[in-house]
């Protein structure tokens, strides 16, 4: 019987019977009631128990999952570091290969100022093209690099707002439930309780915990891709550096091997200068015909003095014959000397041309091996390619 079956029947006189039962039904009644108080409390204390249990096993749920995403966390972290420095080192090659790139610049528009007989495509002006496209290659794929790491830099910290938001929610989630555990009927706490206040769950556990997968396996993607991403890239720093290197190399001795080829172009020039030059006999051939004309005037005077011997003494003698023929010898030999005091001047007007020309080449080459040895060398000394 329930405490609804229990009527209260209407008194209307001192029957004593009727007494006997009203008193009857309400001990029943309160017997009832009692019954009922007592399965009320066990039933309260039960669930609340149960509300205990359950609460208490959802915040060991919840400090699971957050000690995963904690570690996952601590992954990342020291991933989104490592990528952040080796960001910061791309950043510095790029500068150094700049700067190598522009003084592989100034050495070839330096080149280009050399006389037009020695400008030539020589193999420093090879060397420095191959220089330069090296260089503009690597800049142009640092460039690529930088734009991948700084888009993974973002994917990686998307990844981490995503772990420490979850890890917030976590926090204030157990932090909402170990009160929950603790809170009894006498520390219940002072909140507008009502059924609108009062709402049903969107998110079913099954859910709840893919959030928290999601967030891991996406974290666990990035730091792989992080991972990927810094081998290609130290491969490609240390290549690159690699690269470079040897080429400078090559640059610098195409450039030490044409500087001794125009020196010993330039001594051998100069060593032609000095052999230049006809003053020294024109001067003797002058001397020899004024010393020709000297014995002629000498020889003639002897043929007109001798003109003055008597009629029957001016015989032709052996010293007459002699004097004529050495009078006729010396005329040729006069002859000859002007002919080849003339030519001696055209030669020396040739020599003179040539002289010019020697001194031009020698200037011309002082003048590229002040820019191959002074301007390119000097210009790249300081130029370090190293790995960073």
């Amino acid at each position: 019987m329930s405490v609804l079956d229990v009527s209260i029947p209407k008194f209307d006189g001192p029957d004593l019977l009727n007494v006997e039962v009203v008193l009857n039904r309400s001990e029943l009644f309160r017997a009832e009631c009692k019954r009922l108080m007592s399965e009320s409390e066990s039933a309260c204390i039960r669930m609340q128990n149960g509300d205990s249990k359950r609460l208490d096993q959802r915040v060991r749920d919840i400090q699971f999952l957050r000690k995963e995403v904690e570690m996952k966390l601590e992954e990342l972290i020291p991933e989104i570091d490592a990528l952040e420095a080796l960001q910061s080192r791309v950043v510095k090659a790029l500068a150094m290969n700049q700067d190598a790139m522009k003084v592989t610049l100034l050495c070839l528009e330096a080149r280009r100022k050399r006389a037009p007989s020695d400008r030539v495509h020589d193999a420093v002006d090879a060397e420095l093209l191959k220089e330069c496209s090296m260089f503009h290659e690597v800049t142009g794929l640092l460039q690529i690099v930088l734009e991948q790491i700084a888009e993974q830099i973002r994917l990686d910290r998307s990844a981490k707002f995503y772990l420490e938001q979850d890890l917030k929610e976590k926090f204030q989630a157990q932090n909402i439930d170990n009160s929950c555990a603790l809170m009894t009927v006498q520390t219940i706490p002072n909140l507008p309780l009502s059924k609108k206040n009062i709402t049903i769950a969107t998110v079913s556990p099954k859910q709840w915990e893919n959030i928290s997968d999601l967030n891991i396996a996406r974290a666990e993607q990035q730091k792989n891709n992080s991972l990927s991403l810094r081998a290609l890239v130290e491969s490609l720093l240390a290549q690159s550096a690699d690269d470079m290197q040897k080429q400078f190399r090559a640059t610098n001795e195409a450039l030490q091997l044409n500087i001794q080829l125009i020196k010993a172009a330039k001594t051998q020039l100069e060593d032609k200068l000095p052999k230049v030059g006809l003053n020294r006999i024109r001067e003797d051939l002058l001397a020899a015909i004024a010393e020709n004309e000297q014995f002629l005037s000498l020889a003639q005077a002897r043929l007109l003095l001798r003109k003055e011997r008597p009629g029957k003494e001016q015989c032709l003698d052996a010293p007459q014959i002699q004097l004529l023929a050495e009078v006729e010898q010396l005329n040729l030999h006069i002859t000859k000397l002007r002919e080849e005091l003339a030519l001696s001047e055209e030669e020396q007007r040739a020599l003179v041309r040539c002289q010019l020309e020697l001194q031009e080449n020698i200037e011309i080459k002082a003048n590229s091996l002040y820019i191959d040895e002074v301007v390119c060398m000097q210009l790249r000394e300081p130029v370090v390619i190293c790995h960073v």
